[in-house]
Formats: structure tokens, sequence, C-alpha cells
């Protein structure tokens, strides 16, 4: 990762700062639910509420950075981010689950602006960088990995109220990623915080590049949200492992879906786009048969990381194919639009993941999960979105 500036290096500690709190929701806001929760099938709502703020938010937040610039935007959704996590604490200590889901949702809504670093990134790097610091960006989700489990095991006992001095603590982990993104600057960009213009958004939605894009990073996001937030609760609740083991299975996921970044750019360089999302599909492919084979620990882990690596190669040629579709000053409009239909699947996969659990177990997750990737793979085999020059863009 030689020559990539200490902007795009600041931005991916400030990316895991601020994504430390979903990895934080995904190992303890099911296991939260199933205590509180007025039914069982609504134990993972507060994950779903969490990626539906995510949806919700993304068209909004394009709209606020095209209007006031990102740095702003960053800062202004930090100090949203710290509320939420008091409020969470706060609806703990009280028992109030409704509380604790309208925290979940902020959670969520002020996340958008975290996943808008991975554009920041590409901004502040020439276009021939944009796949290395994408890939800087992304590591830093091996931090979010450590530091969002860390704090919600060493805050489970930390206050009377189980929990809730988890939610104390990510709202410090949360100040720090303001101080961090403070030090951004804006980089100078043809088309800069004006009304939006260019072409209209429909049209630009209807290229072959732009919809394959998006369809890769909103399978990768879809598949790994529904087996992921029914992973801990199954794992945990279902078959009965320690909360210790569970930890690290999600741990170990995170980390496996950010590690792979840091050999992303030397993949690329030789298979391309297409040969990155054909990976991501076998890998995807591969993690759904192990897990529908058993509920042992090495099943679950095994499942967990090779979702992760799934999820990194879609994601990541999605992010970066994307960039080909539109224009400088159309990059607010159709970036935002992007997160907000990536982030609409991942919020759908999220909320039915709970009741898919409830009504079929582990497997019937498992088994709804492999029909979004073949339809994946067959919209990729007939695009015409892979042409010599894309192909071996770097």
């Amino acid at each position: 990762m030689k020559n990539v500036p200490v902007q795009v290096w600041r931005l991916m500690v400030a990316y895991a700062l601020m994504m430390a709190g979903t990895s934080l929701m995904v190992l303890i806001a099911g296991i939260i639910g199933t205590k509180f929760a007025p039914s069982p099938g609504l134990a993972t709502l507060p994950v779903a509420l969490t990626i539906l703020g995510l949806a919700l938010s993304t068209l909004p937040t394009g709209r606020l950075q095209n209007r006031f610039g990102r740095k702003k935007v960053f800062i202004s959704y930090g100090f949203l981010a710290v509320l939420a996590a008091l409020l969470a604490a706060l609806s703990l200590v009280y028992q109030n689950f409704s509380g604790f889901c309208m925290a979940a949702m902020l959670m969520g809504w002020s996340a958008a602006a975290g996943h808008q670093y991975r554009f920041a990134a590409m901004e502040s790097v020439s276009a021939e960088q944009a796949p290395k610091a994408t890939s800087v960006l992304l590591f830093g989700g091996i931090l979010a990995a450590a530091v969002g489990p860390e704090i919600a095991v060493r805050g489970q006992d930390l206050l009377q109220a189980e929990f809730a001095g988890s939610y104390l603590l990510l709202a410090v982990v949360y100040s720090l990623g303001i101080v961090l993104i403070s030090f951004y600057k804006e980089a100078s960009i043809s088309g800069g915080p004006q009304a939006m213009k260019g072409r209209p958004l429909m049209q630009i939605m209807r290229s072959p590049v732009v919809v394959l894009a998006v369809a890769a990073s909103a399978v990768g996001y879809g598949v790994m949200s529904f087996v992921m937030t029914a992973g801990p609760v199954s794992m945990h609740e279902h078959a009965g492992h320690d909360m210790q083991a569970t930890k690290w299975v999600l741990q170990s996921h995170i980390a496996a879906m950010y590690l792979p970044s840091l050999i992303y750019p030397w993949l690329y360089s030789k298979m391309g786009y297409k040969g990155m999302m054909w990976a991501g599909v076998a890998a995807l492919l591969l993690c759904l048969f192990i897990g529908s084979i058993n509920t042992e620990f090495i099943h679950y882990w095994l499942t967990m990381v090779i979702l992760g690596v799934g999820w990194n190669f879609l994601f990541l040629s999605g992010t970066n194919l994307l960039r080909f579709g539109y224009r400088d000053e159309e990059r607010f409009k159709v970036q935002s639009f992007n997160d907000f239909l990536v982030f609409s699947v991942q919020g759908i996969a999220s909320l039915s993941s709970g009741w898919f659990l409830y009504q079929w177990g582990w497997q019937g997750v498992i088994y709804a999960s492999v029909p979004l990737v073949v339809v994946f793979a067959l919209l990729a085999w007939f695009s015409p979105a892979f042409t010599p020059h894309l192909k071996h863009q770097s």
C-alpha cells in the first residue's frame, strides 16, 4: 500500500471507530432482544432497525453532503452516533425495548456517513490509486471487528443493567472518531456542493455498468447480512455455544470481511472485475454449503469466515466498478442512490433473518440465501458491462 496519502489512513482509522457500533450491535443486539423483546420473532429487530436506519438515511445524507460538503456531515453524524449510544444505554437501564429499537435505528442512520468514507478515500487519490484507497479504507473494518465485540463483552457487567456499559464505552469510541474525522480535508472536485447536476438519475441507473455494480454490492451485503444477523442468535441461543465462542466467530467473520482488502488490488490486477465477482459468488456458495452441514463450532466459524470473504470481493468490485458509471458532478446523487439500494436490500435481509430463524432455524436461513446468489450469477453471466477498458483498469 505504498504512496497512499496519510488522509486515506486517517479515514481508515475513523471508519473503524465509527463502524465499531455495527459489529457491537450484530454481536449483542439479538441476544439482548431475546431477553426482553415482546416475542421471540422480534429478537433480531434491533439489528434489522440498525440496517433499516442506514438504508433510510442514504438519500438525505447524499443531499446534505451535496449542500454542506462531506466534512460537516461526517462530524454531525458522529454526534448523532454518540447520542444514539447513550440512548441505548439508558433504554437498557430502564428495560425499554422501544427506546433500544429507536437507538438502534439512529445508530444505523449515523452509519450512512461512515459508509461514505470509502468515496471520500477514492476522491483523495488519483483514479489509478482508487482500488488501493478503498482497500485501505475497508481494512479499517478489522479494527472495528476487534473494537466493537471487545467493548461489548467488557461492558457487559460494567453497570447493573447487562450490556448498558457496553453502549457507554461505544459512546467514547464514537467521540474518538469525531476527533479524528475533524482533520479530514475535503477534495476539490468539479461540480462541488451546488445543486445536483448531470444526467437524470434514472438514465444513469440504466447503464449496464451501474446495474452490475449496484447488484454486486447489494447481493454481497444482502446475503452477508441475512446470514450474519441470524448467526450469533443461532449459535448462542439455539446451538448452545458460549458467549466467548460466539464473539470469536463474529470477530473472525468481520476480520474476514476486511482482510482480503490487503490483497484485493493485486488480485484485481490479475483477474479484473469479472474474475473478482465470480470469486465472490464462489465464496458465498461455499459458505452456504458448509453452513448447511452442521451446527458445530467449526461449521459456524468456516461459514462466517468464508461469508466475509465473499462479501469483500463483491462489495469492493461493485464500489470500484460504480465509479465508471458517473461523472464528477453526478457523484453525490449516484453514490447516495447506490447506497440506498444496497442498504435497502441489506435492511430487508436483516429484517427477515430473525423471522426465518424463528420459523425454520439455521438451515432455513442458509437455504433461503441460495436463490439470491444464483440470480446474481445469471445477471453477471449475461451482463455486457465488462469491456476490456474496465477489466484492465487499476
